[in-house]
């Protein structure tokens, strides 16, 4: 029987609701899920922890907890860090990376607090490995609240969100794992048309067709836990292999820009990802949007102030695009992303606008609707 550990999901502010949704089929024991600020813990196996990597789509990071103990001195702090199975997931040679807070505890000195953790990994594995933050660094966070140390090791190195198809970007590009999210929440079925009239670098485009073709995104990368001791090649393959189960579908995907180099790049972006074929690309302002369907999905992130043409008034861009979706589009589901109301409001159709994400450090509005009919 598979050995039970402790892992949470890190997930961006926002999207803790649909990382515990996508996470529940992928795990053995979704009876032990949390939902958690920032993020999803649950328990499972390695098996689990693998698949999770592999598959999430909106998740940041997957961390295994490792142990937790309290400790109000340094030399406590090194005692029982010590105690820590560090060899388990650090080979000779690799260097580490440790990320620590500290937060109404006695020890509050986070370079302090480094220094013991890394003179008690030190003792374990008899040598002291050197601390660096590169691709193959094993990251170690480690937290002080109310004298509790709890520390986590990295199981994904790179953020998931980084598939790796994507090594040239537009303006504005929107993470990986932002643009799966607001795909989730606009309710698309993956097999209505789905239209991003300002694609930039084909973000929305690319995880839509790796969502409708049940192509993992994490399939083409490298993770940390590969680096660990133990890791089993082998054994990984198999319990992250593609389900033969589930539905593969082929829906219209259409991704436009006015800006010919943005087409450029989100064309490339498709071809690493391996759906250049499931995407039609399209040099076009929004004044040449016209439909292939008497109904589908519009998701996109249309220019807005602080994003990319700050000063500017874009009032007018909305107004104009809400009339094309009026006059064209009756009936269509349109979800944009927007942090001002009030460019909304120009695009004179009726949103919801109660859910919010954190994009680039901006509180931002997913903003959801329906053209109306005539």
């Amino acid at each position: 029987m598979s050995k039970i550990h402790t892992f949470f999901v890190v997930s961006s502010p926002g999207l803790e609701s649909w990382t515990e949704k996508e996470l529940r089929p992928l795990i053995s024991r979704p009876q032990t899920i949390r939902r958690l600020a920032g993020g999803v813990e649950f328990s499972g196996s390695m098996e689990d922890c693998w698949r999770t990597n592999v598959w999430l789509r909106t998740a940041t990071r997957i961390l295994r907890r490792m142990g937790s103990f309290y400790a109000s001195g340094f030399p406590e702090l090194t005692r029982k860090a010590s105690r820590l199975d560090w060899a388990r997931f650090i080979t000779r040679g690799q260097s580490i990376t440790l990320h620590v807070t500290a937060k109404k505890s006695k020890l509050y000195h986070t370079d302090a607090i480094s220094e013991r953790l890394h003179i008690a990994i030190g003792e374990v594995l008899g040598h002291i490995p050197q601390i660096k933050d590169d691709a193959d660094s094993q990251q170690i966070f480690a937290r002080m609240n109310r004298d509790l140390c709890e520390i986590s090791l990295d199981t994904s190195g790179m953020p998931l969100y980084q598939r790796g198809y994507r090594l040239a970007a537009a303006k504005a590009p929107i993470r990986e794992n932002l643009a799966a999210a607001i795909l989730m929440a606009s309710a698309w079925d993956r097999i209505s048309p789905l239209l991003d009239p300002f694609c930039g670098s084909g973000t929305f485009a690319i995880e839509s067709a790796l969502m409708a073709q049940n192509l993992a995104p994490g399939r083409n990368r490298k993770f940390a836990f590969m680096n660990w001791p133990d890791f089993n090649s082998s054994q990984c393959k198999k319990s992250v292999k593609d389900d033969e189960g589930q539905t593969r579908t082929n829906p219209h995907i259409l991704a436009s820009d006015r800006d010919s180099g943005a087409i450029k790049t989100a064309m490339e972006n498709a071809e690493r990802a391996g759906v250049r074929d499931s995407i039609q690309f399209t040099k076009q302002a929004i004044s040449h949007l016209n439909p292939h369907s008497d109904s589908g999905w519009i998701v996109t992130n249309p220019p807005f102030g602080k994003r990319v043409t700050s000063g500017k008034d874009l009032r007018n861009l909305y107004a104009r695009f809400g009339q094309i979706l009026r006059e064209r589009f009756q009936g269509w589901h349109v979800t944009l992303l927007s942090h001002n109301r009030h460019l909304l409001k120009a695009t004179r159709i009726q949103f919801d606008e109660s859910l919010f994400i954190d994009h680039g450090g901006l509180k931002t509005t997913v903003a959801r609707g329906q053209v109306p009919g005539h």
